[in-house]
């Protein structure tokens, strides 16, 4: 087992296997009440078991047969939290602890009805990864360690709660629902969403929640859920949690989407109505393999879990919707890459463009950028095509079926692959590749360039636009996503207020309902003050909590004094809507009234 810097817990010497937990959910104060029952394994000789904890109160500690168990919690970090040790004899087998979390637990947000898309009701939902999940449950808050749970979870009556485990379809009076994980996930992947929603069936083993107003969108936009499980069983192995559902979330959420088992949760932002932003739940998927079944041993790993999803997810995608859609998002993945490495090198943070990571001391958040994802995908594609792809991905079943339920360290990593190689296709895969792609910073020469046919007649209505402008705007009308992205992506700069007045008329940018090309837009509209589009840019940050859309869009204001005191204001407005691992990042660099 590796060490964790980002964890006090030493489960080589005392380890939790399994919980029992029972908690209930007070929406008025904005805690969680709560009693977890942990099985663990302790080495002989061991007197002591170690878990992480952040801000809670912590009632009592017992014994299963009810015996008070000794316990002190260590000094606070802001990072890290408190180490809960607890005095224990070798023949505890069980650890039972009763506590309460904090108002401003960091992994859970409260949201009021009028958040919430319907605005009826409350709603709850938690973040637990990096490492949020010691905000709301004492335990060894470590990707490296596993448990199976049981819950029981107490809600008010007119709400829904739904965890990463067996899960209620439908709403009963007491407003108690009980839950079960069978395989053993480690902390990050705990979850829970508490909420007024509904549920509707996508087929046997999968479907969709969501709040009343945004269930039939939901449902339409991811009627290929069913096809996207069996194509990714066809490249890499059985489906092995039995169920595979999508909880939609109220839009201050801060990513696209987590990967909880059974119960991805997802973003309304990727609620295109043209099922054009569904990459996204491919690669939720595509986790069920790639982290959730091989998990990264330490935050340092990381782009073992998002490299890996990456290229499974371009792999779905194109078994799906044919080698062009796939290279689509292949490009818009590189163009993002070098933007991200640019922007690292610019800010003195080269370092971070490597993929294994060296993150002690510092908040593992700090990891979660495109080098991980994007570098991470286009190792594994630069090695597929090196060596062909049957080879690929015959490696590939291997590594997912070998490590199931397993963590994995880059080191393991390289040994397991070489080791393959070597073994059934006599091919020496030399150190010098892993050198300059895992430990060396930038993009290696070898990079895989990929192309695609439609952004080539993007490109050429490009260069029309530029020369003359496109009288002739119906082609567009046929254009995805992605190829709106590929054309905002590459207009020439600078622009003129006359240049941007015709691109919105051309495109209807300002009044899109896509996120992803409204927030591309957005950001162009603030570098060359468009202000036709400032009310929507507001509306937007405060109504959408999805740090991939914030940053950019923040970042661009932040450039200019004005910009900095329209941050400030708006930021003012929409930070009660963030959720922390927003305004975790937004806090430091936004300046707003109560600060000055």
């Amino acid at each position: 087992m590796q060490h964790d810097p980002h964890s006090y817990s030493s489960p080589q010497n005392a380890c939790v296997t399994h919980l029992v937990w029972e908690a209930k959910i007070d929406f008025a104060d904005k805690i969680i009440y709560a009693t977890a029952s942990w099985t663990i394994d302790v080495k002989p000789g061991v007197s002591e078991i170690t878990l992480d904890t952040k801000d809670l109160r912590v009632v009592k500690i017992t014994t299963a047969d009810n015996h008070p168990l000794v316990f002190r919690l260590a000094k606070r970090d802001d990072l890290l939290g408190q180490a809960l040790v607890i005095t224990i004899k070798p023949s505890t087998k069980k650890i039972v602890i009763e506590y309460e979390t904090s108002p401003d637990a960091e992994a859970l947000q409260w949201l009021s009805a009028a958040q919430t898309a319907g605005e009826k009701y409350p709603f709850l939902f938690t973040q637990s990864q990096a490492i949020l999940a010691r905000s709301w449950l004492p335990c060894q808050d470590s990707p490296g360690v596993r448990f199976t749970y049981e819950a029981s979870v107490q809600v008010p009556a007119s709400l829904l709660a739904l965890m990463s485990a067996t899960n209620p379809q439908q709403k009963n009076k007491e407003g108690i629902y009980r839950f079960e994980m069978k395989q053993a996930i480690p902390s990050y992947l705990f979850s829970l969403a508490a909420g007024d929603l509904e549920f509707q069936t996508i087929s046997d083993r999968s479907g969709i929640y969501a709040e009343p107003v945004t269930l039939e969108r939901s449902v339409w936009e991811f009627a290929d859920l069913e096809k996207m499980i069996a194509g990714a069983e066809e490249l890499y192995g059985s489906y092995l949690w039995e169920r595979y559902d999508v909880v939609v979330l109220p839009p201050s959420f801060p990513f696209g989407g987590m990967e909880n088992p059974r119960l991805t949760f997802a973003t309304p932002t990727i609620l295109a109505g043209d099922r054009s932003l569904t990459s996204l739940i491919a690669h939720e998927l595509a986790h069920s393999w790639s982290g959730n079944l091989v998990t990264n041993a330490t935050w340092n790993d990381f782009w073992l879990n998002e490299g890996f999803t990456v290229y499974f997810e371009h792999r779905i995608m194109e078994k799906l919707y044919g080698v062009d859609y796939a290279e689509m998002l292949a490009v818009l993945s590189l163009q993002d890459l070098n933007e991200t490495i640019d922007t690292l090198k610019s800010e003195n943070n080269y370092a971070d463009t490597r993929l294994r990571l060296d993150l002690e001391g510092r908040n593992p958040d700090e990891g979660v950028t495109d080098i991980a994802y994007n570098k991470g995908y286009f190792f594994l594609r630069y090695l597929e095509e090196k060596y062909g792809r049957e080879k690929f991905d015959a490696f590939l079943k291997h590594y997912f079926a070998a490590n199931a339920f397993k963590a994995m360290d880059t080191g393991s990593f390289i040994a397991t692959i070489q080791d393959f190689y070597r073994t059934n296709f006599q091919i020496d895969l030399p150190g010098s590749v892993f050198e300059e792609w895992i430990f060396t910073e930038g993009l290696p020469e070898t990079c895989p360039k990929p192309v695609s046919v439609k952004f080539r007649k993007v490109e050429d209505a490009l260069r029309r636009w530029v020369e003359s402008g496109i009288s002739d705007a119906s082609q567009l009308k046929t254009w995805s996503t992605h190829e709106w992205l590929h054309f905002l992506k590459n207009l020439p700069e600078p622009l003129s207020l006359e240049q941007m007045r015709k691109l919105d008329n051309l495109g209807n940018f300002t009044s899109s309902g896509n996120s992803e090309i409204l927030a591309l837009w957005l950001v162009k509209t603030i570098r060359y003050r468009y202000d036709v589009a400032y009310a929507r840019l507001e509306e937007f940050l405060i109504g959408t909590g999805r740090r991939k859309f914030l940053g950019p869009i923040y970042d661009e204001l932040l450039k200019t004094t004005e910009g900095k005191r329209t941050a400030g204001r708006i930021y003012q407005r929409a930070r009660p809507n963030y959720h922390f691992v927003a305004t975790n990042t937004f806090d430091k660099l936004i300046i707003t009234d109560e600060k000055l």
